[in-house]
């Protein structure tokens, strides 16, 4: 029937966001995500206009996903665990997967100075929501739980998370990458 897509929207998103996870925004093609996802290329031509777009509706998704979970993460009974908990969230995201894929927003913050205005701003977007994210889940311990004001933690706890990204790409294991966390909790948390 004319008009009607023959495939499953959120099965093609998720097999497009795998393809672009394993080879970044700039080095995949339209016959990658065709075969990725199993839909002839005119077909996600049609339905979505282009690679761009495929990436921005799948990273919106993934985004989605990704910010539920932290926010679950950070709900603990105190500053230290939940920050400790996030970063374990934030650590097992990026490692996970065999060989792991790192980091898909960091990746593309790198990419996106060349690639595209449009990656530029959703990696921005995605973010500035982590860190409201974050600092929410801070505010609620108070300002007496933190050395910096919740807002100034949030922001150095987000920048964290993209030099850890980063070190995981340089070869740091999990554990390496948990101790530099820690250290980091363990000078904003008082006590």
């Amino acid at each position: 029937m004319a008009g009607v897509r023959q495939f499953d929207e959120r099965v093609a998103l998720s097999r497009a966001l795998n393809v672009f996870e394993e080879r970044g925004f700039r080095d995949t093609s339209m016959l990658d995500l065709a075969a990725g996802t199993g839909v002839q290329r005119g077909s996600l031509y049609h339905a979505y206009g282009g690679k761009e777009e495929i990436f921005l509706r799948a990273f919106r998704d993934h985004t989605e996903r990704f910010l539920a979970g932290a926010a679950v993460a950070l709900d603990r009974p105190d500053a230290r665990s939940a920050l400790l908990s996030f970063f374990g969230y934030c650590i097992g995201a990026i490692t996970s997967g065999s060989p792991p894929r790192g980091c898909l927003s960091t990746r593309t913050a790198i990419e996106a100075a060349t690639a595209s205005p449009r990656l530029a701003t959703a990696v921005r977007a995605m973010l500035d929501d982590l860190e409201n994210v974050v600092h929410d889940g801070l505010a609620a311990f108070g300002d007496s739980a933190l050395n910096v004001e919740p807002r100034a933690a949030a922001r150095l706890i987000v920048t964290t998370t993209r030099g850890i990204a980063v070190m995981e790409r340089a070869g740091h294991g999990p554990a390496e990458l948990r101790a530099i966390a820690a250290t980091l909790v363990a000078s904003l948390v008082r006590g």
